[in-house]
């Protein structure tokens, strides 16, 4: 069904409608999904949709990981939740994509076959019960920083869907610094395991953002659409510039020998990623890219009995009202 619409769509690019097309985006008017819209506009949303779906998904495997071994009664409660937020999350945005023309199962098989990607810090282990706080603190604090423009996006239903998922996704971001609160202020060897979280935790959150503007293939189009609102390296530097007195606060070292607050500007100075590694992560070479995937693959031929039913049912139900007309 997507290929069929792609190939349709594709043949109703005309000069003025993408003239009109653009002016409405300008004017900040909200694309709906039986609007006309370019074949690049809906290509480049379900990209970026279906991607950050299969990452919310993803990311309940290194935390679904903690959960049954959470200190105390409450924080599995607390972790319980969260990663029920990050399927919500996931069940919000393939029906924003689905609106673009390209069924859930294709979404899936996208990601099961590697034509479509997720975010690159879900490749990484968590190791000990103070990476849950990381992972709230930083990888949700990095999506928040990500998400929270969406909210102005130029597509309705993906714009309308970040709402609640910003609003659930502060909650994450406390529920880890809470983590990191209590883990800096415990033992020596609870503070050591918190700083070692960080270390580990702290150049992978900022790879997040993507590669920096002059590498990033697609944003300069994204944000001409709207699809995007802020470059890779405006929100990295956000990120950096709201996130290090909080880790002052902690009493923990961001792992930057080269991190300074410029008086003059207000920002800090800081090293990049190695980038290398991003990209290496991205060809399925991180530490944990075999195993998500071989997650995702046992997950979806696991409930390949509940969607047969369901199909069998639909199609008993559909043969039944024709055979009463």
């Amino acid at each position: 069904m997507y290929a069929q619409m792609i190939k349709s769509e594709a043949s109703r690019e005309d000069p003025e409608k993408l003239a009109a097309f653009q002016a409405r985006i300008d004017a900040g008017d909200k694309i709906e999904p039986k609007d006309w819209m370019p074949l690049g506009y809906r290509k480049t949303l379900i990209r970026q949709i279906g991607q950050h779906a299969h990452s919310e998904i993803v990311g309940q495997l290194p935390e679904g990981n903690w959960i049954t071994r959470a200190p105390t009664l409450e924080r599995k409660a607390i972790l319980l939740a969260k990663v029920q937020d990050e399927a919500g999350h996931g069940l919000y945005l393939y029906c924003a994509a689905e609106t673009l023309g390209v069924t859930r199962d294709e979404l899936t098989e996208m990601l099961l076959d590697g034509r479509m990607k997720y975010s690159s810090i879900f490749n990484y282990p968590t190791l000990t019960w103070a990476d849950m706080g990381a992972v709230g603190w930083l990888v949700d604090g990095a999506a928040i920083m990500n998400q929270v423009p969406l909210q102005r996006t130029s597509f309705g239903p993906y714009s309308r869907a970040m709402i609640r998922i910003c609003k659930e996704e502060s909650f994450h971001q406390r529920q880890g610094y809470d983590i990191m609160m209590k883990m800096a202020a415990g033992t020596p060897a609870q503070k050591k395991m918190a700083q070692d979280a960080l270390n580990r935790f702290w150049y992978p959150s900022l790879m997040m953002f993507g590669p920096s503007d002059k590498e990033s293939v697609h944003s300069e189009q994204s944000m001409a659409w709207k699809i995007k609102m802020n470059t890779n390296d405006e929100l990295r530097q956000k990120f950096v510039d709201q996130t290090v007195p909080q880790a002052h606060y902690l009493g923990l070292t961001v792992p930057d020998e080269h991190l300074k607050l410029d008086e003059e500007t207000g920002h800090y100075a800081f090293s990049q990623p190695d980038w290398s590694e991003f990209f290496d992560v991205l060809k399925g070479n991180g530490p944990c890219n075999r195993e998500r995937l071989a997650a995702r693959n046992k997950a979806w031929d696991d409930g390949k009995w509940v969607r047969d039913g369901l199909l069998a049912h639909a199609d008993k139900k559909a043969a039944r009202k024709v055979a009463a007309e």
